[in-house]
């Protein structure tokens, strides 16, 4: 089990959060949860496609080899195959006007087959990245790729978000999603009913619903850091960090947004964890 991390520099720097490459070979655990996150997640699959479905036990799952996950406060079952290999990337939303095409708010649904947003690009760029078992080489490519994308029509010449709503989002990461709408409305200078239009508008999610998902996203780095620091923090210690009224709300938001409590993700993950599959953006 690899997972191999590059620093997405370029100029695209603060668009992609993440790059990971990652090879699993083996797997017997065929149910993978993919969390909620305030970001995108981009996914090449080199090996065998991707099956995304809404339930543990949906019978109409999405597989496709490259995967787009958008927004959403619910969590994306993901059955794994024995092996896989592939990027996966967490782009920031306001990225996705330039590299899909679209803002967030027009990309629905738990999972999208890149193929239907990028057109033929998005097997050109796995094809590129399967020319090459390096995974310096893999991630020039996918550097490569997003430089293409910040430079051509598409990108340079696109219409930035709104100036509210990245303000909005710079607060409400500021405040670790504790902020109180009324408080944030004002700081932008909107009313709060106009402040939920913009950020939906461009995110398809309201900034409360933002600010949830960049709570849980903390908690669940917390959670996460007690298999390298086991007793180190209570679950009732990451809910006062995180900003939840206690340890009952923390669970009640893990079996929200999750669809398990936090032990029975870490037991879950706890493999995936110590191989570092799990450091750096929650998911």
């Amino acid at each position: 089990m690899d997972f191999v991390r590059a620093d997405p520099r370029g100029p695209y720097a603060g668009a992609v959060v993440s790059m990971v490459g990652y090879r699993q070979r083996g797997i017997t655990q065929r149910l993978h949860r993919g969390l909620p996150s305030p970001f995108l997640t981009f996914v090449v699959a080199l090996d065998s496609p991707v099956v995304v479905g809404e339930r543990e036990d949906d019978d109409a799952p999405l597989a496709a080899y490259d995967m787009l996950g958008p927004l959403a406060t619910r969590p994306a079952f993901i059955d794994q195959p024995d092996s896989q290999e592939g990027v996966q990337l967490a782009v920031h939303p306001f990225a996705a006007r330039w590299l899909l095409g679209a803002p967030a708010s027009r990309l629905p649904g738990l999972a999208l087959d890149l193929g239907d947003v990028l057109g033929p690009s998005a097997a050109a760029l796995r094809q590129r990245i399967g020319d090459t078992g390096d995974w310096h080489e893999r991630f020039a490519v996918v550097r490569d790729f997003l430089a293409t994308r910040a430079r051509t029509a598409n990108g340079a010449a696109v219409t930035p978000p709104r100036p509210e709503v990245v303000e909005g989002w710079r607060w409400i990461v500021a405040h670790g999603g504790n902020g109180r709408v009324d408080d944030l409305a004002a700081h932008v200078a909107l009313s709060p009913r106009r402040l939920r239009a913009v950020f939906v508008d461009e995110l398809g999610l309201g900034p409360k619903a933002l600010g949830r998902l960049v709570r849980f996203e903390r908690a669940v780095a917390m959670v996460r850091d007690q298999v390298a620091r086991p007793g180190a923090q209570s679950l009732s210690d990451v809910a006062a960090r995180a900003g939840y009224a206690d340890h009952a709300h923390l669970v009640h938001e893990f079996q929200e947004m999750a669809g398990t409590s936090p032990t029975g993700w870490l037991a879950e993950e706890r493999r995936n964890i110590q191989a570092g599959g799990h450091a750096g953006a929650a998911g």
